[in-house]
């Protein structure tokens, strides 16, 4: 941190600085201008008390952190890329990731057919909503215990991991047992509680930014999950809240582009949520390639029309097998390629 007093500052008061600063556990190093005098403030954060407080002493003007709050995901100290691992999997490695499934798990048949026609197009994971979150109380809140069962049928039949949303701390033992990526959604993107206790699970975690959440929020609440121990976190950029009115939210490629920059993880883009309409994800999936993101989450529904929840986001299985094409050249000019899935279970 570096603390910047105020102009006219006399040796006393840069003293009362320099002593205040090493009562709180840092060592001070005072750099004396033509205008004005900062005192560096060295050590860590994380095991002191936090400077922002000497603001409030007469001679300080402002304090100013000079590291990320982000320590532990930050590129500052860590440059090299984060690698999570999925099973067989790994995500962040230069392979490109289609994670692909319906909204929500409605029946059996409905799911199979999804995660069947997903794994022949070329998705490596299944996404599906067992447990739903919804703005209004009387909309289709998921299937609960009975969709894990029918999640679990999927992976068995084609070998998929499974990603789905946690609601609730009380879910995760249960979950825990068929989920391979926990996923924390918007709505509790910054749920502090369930993030800590999704993060002791030890399971890989796929973190949704909120729809009114800064690129520092997200990250942070990302730090929150990887200061628990669990390193295995995948951002998702899923569309913020916005003025504009021609899709559900605003997907915010740029994030995409700053989280890169900013920390190590692995950044995955949701354009179903982002757009809302089935008629965009192609194209904005197509710039997420683009923008430098390590994967794609994308809904699929053999029967959009028929579907429980936004069914106006999802693709039908067909323009899912088109949009994997059609990506094909955009993550090869991205310097990457395409995951291939695992492999499907022996037949029984």
């Amino acid at each position: 941190m570096i603390i910047v007093l105020k102009t006219g500052a006399r040796e006393a008061d840069i003293a009362a600085v320099e002593a205040k600063v090493t009562e709180l556990g840092y060592q001070p190093h005072t750099i004396r201008g033509e205008v004005r005098t900062v005192v560096a403030a060295v050590g860590d954060e994380s095991t002191h008390s936090s400077l922002e407080p000497l603001t409030h002493l007469p001679m300080v003007d402002r304090v100013l952190p000079i590291q990320k709050k982000y320590k532990l995901i930050s590129r500052e100290t860590h440059p090299e890329p984060a690698v999570v691992k999925v099973g067989d999997l790994t995500v962040g490695n230069g392979q490109f990731h289609v994670i692909a499934g319906p909204c929500s798990v409605e029946t059996e048949e409905q799911t199979l057919a999804t995660a069947r026609a997903v794994r022949r197009a070329g998705a490596t994971m299944l996404r599906g909503g067992a447990f739903k979150p919804r703005t209004s109380p009387y909309s289709f809140q998921g299937l609960g215990e009975k969709g894990l069962e029918i999640l679990a049928m999927a992976k068995a039949e084609t070998g998929l991991p499974i990603v789905t949303e946690v609601v609730r701390e009380a879910d995760l033992e249960l979950m825990c047992r068929t989920v391979d990526v926990l996923q924390i959604g918007a709505r509790n993107a910054l749920n502090y509680c369930l993030l800590e206790a999704v993060a002791d699970t030890g399971k890989p975690i796929l973190l949704k930014r909120g729809p009114a959440a800064t690129v520092q929020e997200w990250l942070l609440a990302a730090e929150y999950i990887v200061k628990r121990g669990n390193r295995n976190v995948m951002l998702c950029e899923r569309g913020i809240r916005t003025f504009e009115t021609a899709t559900r939210n605003t997907l915010d490629l740029s994030a995409v582009a700053v989280a890169k920059l900013e920390c190590r993880l692995p950044v995955i883009v949701d354009p179903s949520h982002g757009a809302g309409r089935w008629d965009l994800i192609i194209p904005l999936s197509k710039a997420a390639v683009a923008v430098g993101a390590d994967g794609l989450v994308v809904e699929v529904h053999p029967q959009p029309e028929m579907a429980l929840s936004d069914g106006d986001q999802q693709l039908e299985p067909e323009l899912f097998a088109r949009l994997m094409e059609e990506i094909g050249p955009f993550v090869q000019a991205a310097g990457r390629t395409l995951a291939a899935p695992p492999p499907a279970p022996a037949a029984v």
